[in-house]
């Protein structure tokens, strides 16, 4: 019943906002002259935000790139919601899997997008389009302080929505700073699309009638630290675990409710799981996080892999000896989707040595993928069915091995992209819901060699195979550099299992040398006792600073 009262009351102020402009001066694509149109006056929110996940456990260090923010459909000028406010992008700063981001980079960043945000002033609300896992080389809580420091301009009275990841972490900062916060329900993250809006739409709702912000933030801690690997919400307990979250949700006097089950490959004081309530009834608000709370621990020793998880040599004798495909492996220490580099050539190397693929005759194996510009240069110049040979992978993050030499037939390889694709990639990678992964996509190749083909020339595990005369579906086994498989995998493999492998995202979480986090934690202390998961109430910032 809340949810179809709230959808009445937004659908009725939007149909009001569209009746007023049906008899004013058509619209322009830009909102903001329906002001100076004489139309009724619409709210001017700014978004700005951080898309960028990555380990602190690699050796090298990446630039965040600020990127001009577009925004999603469901904001377009000819839509409803687009037309329910003036919408002021600023932008999104992302990278690719590449270890933490260098601290000059970062306040070279911020910095910039606060003057960008200030040219745009005044706002009466904002949309914080956050991850929650960015890890800056010796810096604590970078998306809090980038939250802090866009406050300062906008100021306290503005209504903010915060919409996240659930591998990513609430910090103080982050829930002060944020009057309505969401996140992802699934992982995979099927919903990321719905749940980014459902932060709008909540925003929107608050706004226009005229409620503001919630009168009840409650966060409880949950000292549990797990990959998305140990916690998809397609089996148990993450699936019970996230169906619990709508039903809350649905409680009086309770606007939005989140698990995060955090980034287990950060290394801060806010690196742990969290709950997050929100709404106006305190004791609606108190009971919905406590149980949500109490629901995660209790089901922190049911949490396993999606897959049988083995080590590689043994996952490739399950693939071999299977009649299934095609039989999926995946290569999960070297995810750039979980932050690693996704060039880490330690399992390529073993693979290609394997003697079941030496020849041309054994079973097909596509592996997905290996950065590696140069060899794809030199197959578009030899051309299809032409011999090659180069190194790939391990450009910088050479610390479990070095550069592979790949040598091959040419399969396929793409025409170099102009500039102006590339440019465009650029684009689609900081527009809300896309995930930037490996910075800009310069082309493939696939080379084959005895009976592997490899993509070269991409991080991706999810490279785009169009017309390159390979079929996923028809290979004996693909391996991808992934976790959980994501939906285009998942539907069509025939049997499936994940390599513990070696990368910056390993998922033998004990070995890990942690420093930052607060102890104990589950699992790297198994028998640690039970928390008090306190309930602790929020203040916003306008609460904090009285102004």
């Amino acid at each position: 019943m809340k949810k179809f009262t709230l959808c009445i009351v937004l659908c009725l102020s939007l149909a009001l906002v569209a009746q007023t402009a049906a008899h004013a001066t058509p619209p322009t694509k830009q909102p903001a002259t329906q002001e100076a149109a004489g139309q009724q006056k619409l709210p001017r929110i700014g978004v700005a935000g951080i898309q960028i996940e990555n380990s602190v456990f690699m050796p090298n260090r990446q630039e965040i790139v600020g990127r001009p923010l577009t925004l999603p459909n469901y904001l377009s000028p000819d839509s409803l919601m687009g037309r329910s406010a003036v919408w002021l992008p600023a932008q999104m700063g992302g990278g690719g899997g590449r270890g933490p981001v260098t601290l000059e980079s970062f306040m070279a960043f911020v910095d910039n997008t606060v003057e960008m945000v200030r040219r745009n002033m005044p706002y009466d609300a904002f949309w914080f389009y956050m991850h929650g896992a960015c890890s800056v080389d010796g810096f604590e809580d970078p998306e809090g302080y980038f939250m802090e420091r866009i406050r300062a301009v906008i100021g306290n009275d503005a209504l903010t929505t915060t919409t996240m990841d659930l591998h990513g972490n609430i910090s103080s900062r982050v829930a002060i700073y944020s009057d309505l916060i969401t996140t992802y329900r699934m992982a995979p993250h099927d919903d990321s699309r719905i749940s980014h809006r459902r932060g709008v739409v909540n925003l929107l709702d608050r706004l226009q009638s005229g409620k503001g912000r919630p009168a009840y933030k409650a966060w409880v801690t949950v000292p549990v630290l797990l990959s998305g690997e140990w916690s998809s919400t397609r089996v148990e307990p993450a699936k019970s675990l996230y169906a619990m979250v709508p039903e809350v949700e649905a409680m009086p006097g309770v606007i939005d409710a989140g698990v995060w089950i955090g980034y287990v490959w950060g290394d801060e004081r806010r690196n742990s799981g969290s709950v997050m309530v929100v709404g106006d009834d305190k004791a609606q608000v108190e009971a919905g996080a406590k149980r949500l709370a109490q629901k995660f621990w209790d089901s922190r020793r049911q949490f396993t892999l999606e897959a049988p998880g083995y080590p590689l040599e043994e996952c490739i004798d399950l693939a071999l000896a299977s009649n299934k495909k095609p039989f999926f492996i995946s290569d999960m220490g070297d995810n750039p989707g979980g932050g690693g580099s996704g060039e880490v050539t330690w399992t390529l190397a073993r693979v290609l040595k394997r003697p079941e693929f030496q020849s041309a005759r054994g079973k097909s194996l596509l592996y997905c993928s290996i950065p590696g510009d140069e060899l794809v240069q030199k197959a578009r110049e030899a051309g299809v069915g032409a011999r090659v040979e180069g190194y790939v992978g391990a450009m910088t993050d050479n610390s479990y091995e070095p550069p592979v030499l790949l040598s091959g037939e040419v399969v396929y390889a793409s025409p170099a992209p102009a500039e102006a694709e590339l440019r465009a990639q650029d684009a689609r990678a900081a527009a809300p819901g896309r995930a930037t992964m490996g910075g800009r996509n310069r082309g493939i190749a696939i080379i084959k060699t005895g009976s592997i083909y490899v993509v070269v020339g991409t991080s991706s595990p999810t490279p785009n195979l169009t017309d390159t005369g390979i079929d996923p579906e028809k290979m004996d086994i693909v391996m991808v550099k992934q976790g959980y498989l994501v939906p285009r995998w998942y539907d069509i493999q025939a049997d499936w299992v994940m390599a513990t492998t070696r990368g910056g995202v390993d998922q033998d979480f004990k070995s890990l040398p942690y420093k930052g986090i607060i102890r104990p934690m589950f699992p790297l202390d198994p028998d640690m006792p039970d928390p008090e998961l306190n309930v602790t109430f929020w203040p916003s910032a306008k609460e904090i600073y009285g102004r």
